[in-house]
């Protein structure tokens, strides 16, 4: 991995390409360029539990924000770099397209490990994702 290399890397439940800046191991600092996958929604410490005391809302990494991460976690990126409008977009409608099969009627009544039910979870990540779409795309 070099300065100006083209990379995936996860951050705060998101996945992203970006732009090695600097390296400082065992972290890269590295600037968004991308957004592969929109974070998830919720609380991290419960997982797909609904009912928590703080819902978390994630909005994804910004356009060229610049973020550490561990250098193992960094993996090469080959492919042509979307705009990033466009990648937080797709990002953005196939989380929504997820949440909403999941908050199906016959999808709610499967339970994860901790026993939640995945359909409320699903409307409350829901309800995040429709309020950053109005921040988003103003």
């Amino acid at each position: 991995m070099n300065v100006n290399d083209y990379v995936t890397v996860e951050y705060k439940t998101g996945a992203y390409i970006a732009k090695v800046v600097e390296t400082a191991p065992p972290r890269a600092l590295v600037e968004i360029t991308a957004v592969l996958k929109h974070p998830q929604q919720g609380d991290l410490h419960h997982p797909f539990q609904a009912d928590v005391p703080l819902f978390h809302e994630r909005r994804a990494a910004a356009s060229r924000e610049k973020v550490w991460v561990l250098s193992s976690t960094v993996k090469a990126y080959n492919g042509s770099v979307p705009a990033y409008d466009e990648s937080l977009r797709a990002a953005w409608e196939e989380m929504v397209r997820s949440l909403e099969r999941l908050a199906q009627p016959d999808q709610g009544q499967e339970k994860n490990d901790g026993g939640s039910d995945l359909a409320l979870w699903a409307e409350r990540a829901l309800l995040n994702m429709r309020q950053l779409q109005k921040d988003y795309w103003r």
